[in-house]
């Protein structure tokens, strides 16, 4: 006796076991988008740091998160110390 997990993968789970399986499906679906989200989640690490390549971007760019860090940073104090300074 097993229950349907995900259908469309053909995944089942046994209950006496608790064990996820397949029912004679192949699990080489599930396994590209594990890789795939493998890939994003690794670029959303790098995207901390400000270095490397964004996954979609061209290449070449490799500086593109701390150069536009530092320019919204900079625009985002003038236009706060501008407001502070007209308040005053």
């Amino acid at each position: 006796m097993y229950v349907e997990v995900l259908p469309e993968y053909g995944l089942v789970v046994d209950p006496m076991i608790g064990l996820v399986t397949t029912a004679g499906e192949s699990l080489a679906p599930i396994i590209e988008k594990m890789a795939e989200l493998e890939a994003i989640s690794g670029d959303i690490v790098n995207m901390l740091s400000g270095k490397g390549n964004f996954l979609a971007s061209f290449p070449g760019r490799d500086s593109n998160l701390s150069i536009a860090g530092a320019m919204t940073s900079f625009w985002y104090g003038l236009a706060v110390g501008l407001f502070i300074a007209g308040i005053y």
